[in-house]
């Protein structure tokens, strides 16, 4: 082995030592979708019964404490990375609805404003550091355009879902077969034609968000809404548990962690399993 190939690996191995997302695995999907439905159902859930200032204090604490953790920690670490992310399940279901619910902007405005958020930092981020792989996440900056973008994917996924379910009238069963056969193109497209990862994986990541709050509204809403009317609150706790048992499943045997860098090849961690 060269010394320019010992240096190459020592790179590498730093890189992935200090990074601070998971490995793109199908229980990273799972969790992910399941996390969404739980978040738009518990945000929900604290709106109607609490109000929207209770609901305010408990998404920004929720939040903070969480991203908090995120932030504290200098690698990848399951369940701190699984927390952050249930908590932008709530905030971003929370900043979604507070501006229809509260301001009283149409979901259509809504949906056009997170997805011109969602675009603005996209570009910034990729100005600044020339590159939106999420595993490119070794620094300070660079976790918080991910966070940003997580965020805002979050609040457009809560706005688009009930964008085609409420003022399109597909209502929210129609709406989940829909982004379930859309998050299916980035897939075909990655694997069939070619599509680059990055965008494959932030098109999939985008579409899980309606995706898993249009089950979460279907299972959670009144007959007369066009839902099973199981109750926010127990659609919360039923969606928790997939999301324990992946997060769980992924912690005890690090299937979410790079083993190897030397085998890992560009792209490969982007490739949905």
């Amino acid at each position: 082995m060269t010394t320019g190939d010992v240096r190459r690996r020592a790179s590498t191995q730093v890189r992935v030592a200090v990074t601070k997302v998971p490995l793109i695995t199908a229980w990273f999907w799972v969790a992910k979708v399941a996390s969404t439905g739980m978040g738009e159902a518990l945000a929900d859930y604290v709106y109607f019964r609490f109000g929207a200032a209770v609901t305010a204090v408990f998404g920004i604490a929720l939040l903070a404490g969480a991203l908090g953790l995120q932030f504290a920690v200098r690698r990848y670490r399951t369940w701190i990375y699984w927390l952050a992310v249930a908590a932008v399940a709530v905030t971003g279901t929370i900043a979604a609805d507070g501006l229809h619910l509260v301001v009283g902007l149409p979901y259509w405005q809504t949906t056009a404003l997170y997805a011109f958020c969602l675009a603005v930092i996209f570009a910034a981020w990729y100005l600044t550091e020339g590159t939106l792989s999420i595993h490119s996440i070794t620094s300070w900056r660079r976790e918080l355009f991910y966070w940003a973008t997580v965020m805002a994917t979050f609040a457009l996924g809560t706005a688009l879902g009930d964008l085609t379910a409420v003022t399109f009238h597909f209502g929210f069963f129609s709406s989940a077969v829909l982004f379930l056969v859309v998050i299916a193109i980035p897939l075909v497209a990655h694997w069939k034609l070619g599509m680059n990862s990055v965008l494959a994986f932030w098109f999939a990541y985008t579409i899980t968000r309606p995706l898993g709050a249009s089950i979460a509204d279907w299972l959670a809403v009144p007959h007369n809404l066009g839902g099973l009317d199981w109750g926010r609150g127990v659609v919360a706790a039923v969606m928790l548990v997939p999301v324990i048992v992946c997060v769980a499943y992924m912690a005890v045997t690090r299937v979410d962690v790079e083993r190897d860098p030397g085998t890992v090849q560009p792209g490969a961690r982007h490739r949905a399993a």
